[in-house]
């Protein structure tokens, strides 16, 4: 097999798993109307059209303000923002239609096109758009009425879901209507929110303009809980629509969408990379913590089994059974990024609890440099304290360093529980390594 092969099927085993994950599930993506205008989009387009062929329920909400503008100005129609928001006058309004019409028929167009040169290129995507918004005056904002710049009253999900199960593409413009038939222009962001809240969506998509959400240090940030993301709207200097968006997805999340993804919009692939890739390339804002650590069930021997094999092999870890992993179970301690075993640790408490062994200790490989071994040793060290042991001892033959470093110092096999010294395994050699806790 070369190596392209290799490599292949190395992606296709790792993305199967999400595959199946999303099928059936109902994803809500929103973009604004300068990624439509750019060269990525014919490219995210497709993968559109190939989450669609996977058996995932979409909804696509476009922005236009781009185009709005443009037409504004080869009209003479000056723009007026209020607060954040544009004043849609009657002249406005005229221009927000016929943009918004052009964008939507742009997208129909790209998705009716199928996939050159792959099995898709005679695949049929199916596109709906309507009356799905039903919209309602803002009104008054710091003294000034914004006229028939809208806000969604009601989204009928009914619907919605009816297009949905017969594999339709739902695709949302900025525009909402009232019952007495006047025309709103609405935010996209809001109007993905508000969708995404009422059909009950397993996830919400924003691509954001710019270079997406960085720490204080300029790095990427891949992990938000809503505590965060309101400290960071409250601290950082995001820009309007980055505020608006991450605004948006804690308000998402606090009403029930399990997972808010913020990717940047210009990286090629980003909708497939954080779709079927373990830790994806954008910013993930969740209620509960991305990654997990608790108590190891018989469910996870198989994840625990998959990470510690080639330490086995390269003698870094003694190799344990399948059978023995399970008599043990109950010891083990994983920590679990989206149902996938990354590092794993058990504690096993000797007769006398004065001495507890930290044993088959290991951490994926694209995690070692990520603190993730840092937190399972700190969360099984906790626990033995409480347990109220005296000792722990690890018998290490390549990560000596590693213990050194947090507190552990080098002993003897006689400094070992008598029990544990007849066990010793002198052909390995594995060094003695101690922490009195107490």
């Amino acid at each position: 097999m070369s190596n392209n092969d290799y490599e292949f099927v190395k992606w296709f085993r790792s993305a199967a798993p999400y595959i199946h994950a999303h099928r059936g599930k109902t994803v809500v993506l929103q973009f604004e109307g300068d990624l439509i205008d750019s060269k990525e989009f014919f490219h995210l387009v497709h993968d559109i059209a190939l989450l669609n062929s996977l058996g995932i329920r979409l909804v696509i909400v476009f922005g236009a303000r781009p185009q709005i503008e443009k037409l504004q100005q080869q009209k003479n129609i000056q723009s007026h923002i209020v607060s954040g928001l544009r004043l849609t006058d009657e002249a406005s309004i005229t221009c927000v239609k016929e943009a918004v019409g052009a964008v939507r028929i742009q997208i129909e167009a790209l998705l009716s096109m199928g996939l050159p040169n792959s099995p898709m290129e005679d695949a049929q995507v199916k596109v709906t758009s309507g009356n799905f918004i039903t919209a309602k005056p803002i009104g008054v904002i710091d003294g000034v009425d914004l006229v028939l710049t809208g806000e969604v009253r009601r989204v009928d999900t009914e619907t919605m879901i009816r297009k949905l199960d017969n594999n339709e593409i739902v695709l949302l413009s900025p525009i909402g209507y009232s019952p007495t038939g006047e025309v709103f222009n609405l935010r996209a962001t809001e109007v993905a929110m508000k969708v995404a809240i009422s059909l009950g969506a397993d996830k919400l998509l924003y691509f954001m303009s710019g270079e997406g959400l960085k720490d204080e240090e300029g790095e990427d940030i891949h992990q938000l809980t809503q505590q965060e993301a309101g400290t960071m709207i409250e601290c950082s200097n995001l820009a309007d629509s980055a505020h608006l968006q991450l605004s948006c997805g804690i308000r998402a999340c606090n009403e029930g969408v399990k997972r808010i993804h913020f990717l940047q919009q210009g990286q090629e692939g980003s909708l497939l990379l954080e779709l079927f890739s373990r830790d994806g390339v954008g910013t993930l804002l969740s209620a509960a913590s991305f990654d997990q650590i608790r108590t190891a069930t018989i469910d996870d021997i198989g994840g625990i089994l998959e990470l510690i094999e080639p330490l086995e092999q390269e003698g870094i870890l003694l190799r344990r059974s399948r059978e023995k992993i399970e008599a043990d179970i109950e010891a083990y301690t994983v920590l679990v990024r989206d149902g996938t075993v990354i590092a794993c640790g058990a504690l096993h408490i000797e007769e006398d609890n004065k001495y507890a062994e930290l044993a088959c200790f290991a951490v994926d490989i694209n995690y070692q440099e990520s603190g993730k071994g840092e937190e399972l040793f700190l969360k099984i060290e906790e626990q033995a304290i409480k347990k109220g042991v005296e000792k722990l001892f690890v018998l290490t033959t390549q990560t000596a360093h590693w213990f050194l470093e947090r507190g552990f110092i080098e002993g003897e096999i006689d400094d070992l529980p008598v029990s544990k010294q007849a066990l010793y395994n002198y052909q390995r050699n594995s060094k003695v390594l101690i922490e009195t806790l107490v």
